[in-house]
């Protein structure tokens, strides 16, 4: 395979969580970039555009949340990880763990789907200086395209039940084809969604201590009319959550990219170059 080849990366978070990683280095590289994954996605998902990043001239890194993948739990089914976990302790990490492999280099970040939903979390926050939101919306239903619905309701109520009592956690059936799932994580997930606000309401409780609030870094976020998920109406409700962040929202059609197809993953697939085009040189206007 053509291009910078990852780095196999163990960094720990602050509670001792071991989480693992993949570091990718460019030639004479002039900026750092942190690539979030989407719920259930393990990070060789983003290895493509992880490669084409860091042959532009970025260290890059990609990481599986706790739970996930190579970040794995001995035993999904009685882990107590959840949620809010991936942005305060893994994204923390990340972060950190970034800075000391590419240090004095400006970090942006890539994130996708809940990547964008955690960032609010970080308490290093400051250290992003901006922040490629790409499919990023909230989970909530009936912000979704009303043919997503039905599987949605599914997958939260008929195999997210049968899952929980036959396997312990959310296990890869019946549909569902991201990484298993450990259980409170999804039964949070799941009550957010259900809700108009979806996490948001319980800023001041449930996710208390946070930064939404604190978060100045510019948010641009990317999204794509064939997304079922990232709607219009899902991504702006989504970045009420950073009140004090310079936000803009950027549709793309597949035609704009010169595919036939986008929705909620593809973005992050090979063949979107134009897209990681505009996410780099955006990202890279703070590195100048």
């Amino acid at each position: 395979m053509d291009g910078p080849q990852p780095e196999e990366l163990i960094f720990q978070a602050s509670d001792g969580w071991r989480l693992a990683a993949d570091i990718y280095r460019g030639p004479d590289p002039n900026a750092a970039i942190l690539i979030s994954a989407g719920t259930g996605f393990p990070r060789q998902f983003y290895r493509d555009v992880a490669r084409y990043f860091a042959a532009k001239g970025a260290v890059v890194m990609t990481y599986d949340y706790r739970g996930i993948a190579g970040s794995a739990a001995e035993d999904l089914a009685t882990s107590d990880i959840d949620l809010p976990d991936w942005g305060c302790l893994d994204l923390a990490a990340a972060i950190s763990a970034l800075a000391d492999a590419a240090p004095d280099l400006p970090i942006g970040h890539v994130a996708h789907s809940v990547g964008g939903h955690i960032v609010g979390l970080a308490a290093n926050h400051s250290r992003v200086r901006r922040h490629a939101f790409v499919s990023v919306g909230t989970g909530f239903w009936g912000a979704h395209h009303r043919r997503d619905v039905p599987k949605e309701l599914y997958f939260w109520w008929i195999l997210g039940n049968y899952s929980l009592a036959r396997h312990g956690y959310i296990a890869q059936i019946g549909g569902w084809n991201g990484e298993p799932l450990p259980p409170k994580l999804f039964k949070t997930w799941r009550r957010w969604s259900h809700r108009r606000s979806y996490f948001r309401s319980e800023l001041n409780s449930y996710l208390v201590p946070n930064h939404y609030s604190e978060i100045e870094a510019p948010i641009r976020s990317w999204i794509f009319p064939d997304d079922p998920i990232a709607t219009p109406r899902a991504a702006r409700e989504l970045l009420k959550s950073y009140p004090n962040a310079p936000t803009e929202i950027v549709m793309r059609k597949p035609a704009d990219v010169g595919v036939k197809r986008i929705g909620h993953e593809g973005a992050l697939r090979k063949g979107r170059e134009r897209l990681w085009d505009e996410f780099w040189d955006w990202l890279n206007e703070a590195c100048a």
